[in-house]
């Protein structure tokens, strides 16, 4: 982790080369990168729909325009090699790298770049509305694109965004939809897939492109393979025997193990990774925003942080430091005797109806069992049972979509380096919801969010002022969410692992092509 500089600056460099050196075949022989995660990989085969877990393989499958790089904070390149951008923010025109061919075999040009964009927004789906700005795209020549947008944006960092902005060959299958749900990719990256087996541990395996841009003459992992593991103490076992090369989350105990053994290393580092309660404000006794207000105020945010052990840290605010929209002076507390009357005026409470809330979360994640655990001793007392049920990821998200839960548990990071998508997807109006699994419908709400692209942009004050004005009203007027903790990620990999950087815009991201293989 200490060498995030040294390897950013060494992305920056390779990136910077316009004109890169004719690629270089993937070597001979199996160099095979193993990586282990608690929950599902892929949700959605489509590039231009990918809105979940799938991040962590298509930022090695797939590339963006552009880069967030977590040293500088900037946007820095990746398949375009410089942009600008006009005086008043409203047309920007991106230079596009040379030599660069899809794993179609067609070569990247203007007019793919344009039609992978203009597809993707042509979906509305997943994270598309990062392009709501765009007004038309235009190819100039094969190496250069323009974008005219109706409002400023920053626009060199939504296409550095983990999601609706891959770059993809949208002439690869006649029905594209089809040929993707298949398990097959049309990216630039230096992986392509070799084998998906949905629902099997050993779910997706990636194989490198032979013809990738950036060359194969250095040591590289020829492989990649993602192992669905939900038993932490399991992944723990594949990374001690070797079977592993990476674990991304390990509950406390482990990670405090992993720290002390030879041959292993660890790396610890702050995210923009939000733990989030999402409550139903729809249906259900949740409707009720004096119940919703109860169990904000029940939680024991501080037990929390002391038995994440290292693995959380306080919130403030919904939009985690770093990012534009932070609130400082924020820190929830608990205040049992403020949830009790609460839950007496709502006619619960001990003395009064007893309260079932169902509350659901991802399986695996043993920081997710220990917050179920917290809130089911600490609402037993209240006359309030906890029903807490562990469940894939996919089959959580579907039930969710259903309203089919009190409290939806999941962790939210943004679309882009930036504070937006974590108001304006998780808590803006919209059917089907999607993320919005509080089912918020607030106009109000929903007319300050809209404002705030452009602002961040052309007033940066005002657009702070209104993500506090969001944060009143989501957190305090209307009580939608509680947020326990931000996220430390605590990974775990093999000693002989060179050039390993986490970058919190991408979260869960392993680029395995910067990273180095023991001899």
């Amino acid at each position: 982790m200490r060498r995030r500089l040294a390897a950013a600056a060494a992305l920056a460099l390779l990136a910077a080369c316009s004109s890169p050196p004719e690629p270089a075949r993937a070597p001979a022989g199996e160099s095979t990168f193993v990586q282990v995660r608690n929950l599902d990989v892929i949700t959605e085969w489509d590039p231009g729909k990918s809105y979940s877990n799938e991040l962590v393989a298509f930022q090695n499958i797939y590339e963006t325009l552009t880069f967030w790089n977590p040293v500088t904070k900037k946007s820095t390149p990746r398949l375009a090699t410089s942009w600008r951008a006009s005086a008043d923010g409203r047309t920007w025109t991106f230079n596009l790298r040379t030599g660069v061919t899809f794993h179609t075999g067609r070569p990247l040009d203007a007019d793919a770049v344009k039609a992978s964009i203009e597809r993707t927004m042509a979906t509305k789906a997943g994270a598309s509305y990062i392009w709501d700005a765009v007004s038309s795209i235009r190819a100039d020549g094969p190496s250069t694109v323009t974008f005219t947008l109706k409002y400023p944006v920053p626009l060199d960092l939504v296409a550095s965004a983990g999601y609706a902005a891959y770059i993809y060959d949208t002439k690869a299958a006649p029905d594209l939809t089809a040929w993707f749900q298949q398990g097959r990719d049309a990216g630039t990256g230096p992986y392509t897939v070799a084998r998906w087996q949905k629902d099997k541990e050993e779910e997706l395996t990636l194989k490198a492109y032979d013809q990738y841009w950036g060359g194969w003459n250095k040591p590289h992992y020829n492989m990649v393979k993602y192992r669905v593991v939900p038993d932490p103490d399991r992944a723990w076992q594949l990374l001690q025997r070797g079977e592993a090369d990476f674990v991304e989350r390990l509950n406390p105990r482990l990670f405090s193990r992993a720290s002390a053994t030879p041959g292993v290393r660890t790396s610890e580092r702050p995210s923009f990774q939000t733990a989030m309660l999402l409550f139903n404000t729809a249906q259900g006794p949740m409707k009720d925003v004096r119940v919703r207000r109860a169990v904000q105020k029940a939680i024991d945010y501080r037990g929390l942080i002391k038995d994440l052990k290292g693995a959380g840290s306080p919130t403030s605010g919904v939009i985690p430091e770093g990012l534009m929209g932070h609130v400082p002076g924020r820190t929830p507390t608990q205040d049992l005797a403020a949830a009790e009357r609460l839950l007496r005026l709502a006619g619960y409470g001990p003395g009064g109806r007893p309260l079932r809330l169902r509350l659901t979360y991802g399986e695996g994640d043993t920081d997710w069992r220990l917050l179920a655990t917290h809130l089911e001793a600490t609402l037993k007392p209240l006359n309030v049972t906890v029903q807490a049920i562990a469940m894939p990821w996919n089959d959580q998200w579907e039930l969710g979509k259903r309203r089919g839960q009190d409290i939806f548990v999941m962790y939210w990071w943004p679309d882009y380096a930036d504070g937006y998508s974590y108001f304006g997807n998780v808590f803006h109006s919209g059917e089907p919801p999607v993320f919005n699994l509080s089912y918020l419908k607030d106009g109000e709400l929903d007319a300050l969010l809209d404002t705030v692209a452009e602002l961040t942009v052309t007033d940066p004050p005002a657009a702070q002022r209104a993500y506090e004005q969001a944060t009143r009203r989501v957190l305090d007027q209307r009580a939608a969410v509680a947020l326990p903790w931000v996220t430390n990620y605590q990974r775990a990999y093999l000693g002989s692992i060179q050039g390993y950087v986490d970058n919190p815009a991408y979260s869960d991201v392993v680029f395995v092509y910067d990273l180095r293989p023991s001899a």
